[in-house]
């Protein structure tokens, strides 16, 4: 039995011109970019279902140009987190997750539900929201990743709520937003979005050493010294675990090289 999960780093969709030519081999047909992107990394972030549905056939097609082991994230709508009322989002949530995710099959991976900056933590509403994410759909077990931008969930409470719905608390790593780095989930899910597009490898590499150091130790049942929890007094249970680290927005043209650089570095 392997000691230590999966560690998969990527980046945010995989259409973006300043790749071509550069991540991308020049004149590679845009719609084999799919194609070559799940080779080079092991997994993407879809940015394209928040904003909008897709049909059951989009995402079959996507599924029959990655290769094995290649895991897709998709970022939930933003009609289900957007909200005012989280609790009455029920059928917002059911829309989205209905419009045809597994056709993905085993390439499903974490859902990313992903809250704006003014939404404030309310435990009971937010405990609402959580009753409404299922563990399976269609046969496939679900994983869901919370990702919140509002100073108001640095509160145990929050963490103890995610821990007894099984989410993953996201670890976003951002200029502006909170921090939290308590494991809640039998997975972990990180946003890494302080890179620079002068940087080749998109974050230096005495920080890519120390994000290997970090994901190894999630993926080995445990956790980073160096990041801050909302509930230390808390420790996960000590399991393997996957890992999910994306490059995300700041830095974007050299995330591919990150991703990779980092995953050579966890390998």
């Amino acid at each position: 039995m392997s000691t230590s999960g999966t560690i998969r780093t990527g980046i945010g969709g995989w259409t973006f011109d300043p790749w071509e030519g550069t991540f991308y081999p020049e004149k590679l047909a845009k719609k084999r970019q799919l194609e070559f992107a799940s080779r080079e990394l092991t997994a993407i972030e879809v940015n394209g279902t928040y904003y909008g549905s897709q049909k059951p056939e989009t995402f079959a097609k996507w599924a029959s140009d990655v290769p094995d082991g290649f895991i897709f994230s998709l970022k939930a709508s933003r009609f289900t987190t957007n909200r005012k009322v989280l609790a009455d989002g029920g059928e917002s949530v059911e829309k989205f997750l209905t419009q045809g995710l597994t056709e993905l099959g085993d390439h499903l991976g974490p859902i990313l539900w992903q809250f704006p900056p003014t939404k404030k933590f309310e435990p009971d509403d937010f405990e609402g929201f959580l009753k409404l994410l299922p563990e399976k759909l269609d046969g496939l077990a679900l994983k869901h990743a919370l990702e919140v931008r509002n100073d108001t969930f640095l509160v145990p409470e929050f963490a103890a709520l995610a821990r007894k719905y099984r989410a993953a608390i996201v670890y976003a790593q951002h200029a502006d937003y909170p921090e939290i780095a308590d494991v809640t989930a039998d997975f972990v899910y990180a946003r890494l979005q302080k890179g620079s597009d002068d940087i080749k490898t998109c974050y230096p590499p005495e920080a890519l050493d120390e994000w290997a150091e970090r994901l190894k130790a999630w993926s080995g049942g445990g956790e980073p010294a160096d990041l801050p929890k909302i509930d230390p007094k808390t420790q996960p249970a000590k399991k393997p675990r996957d890992v999910f680290a994306f490059f995300i927005t700041s830095g974007k043209v050299n995330a591919p090289n990150g991703a990779r650089e980092l995953q050579r570095r966890t390998s």
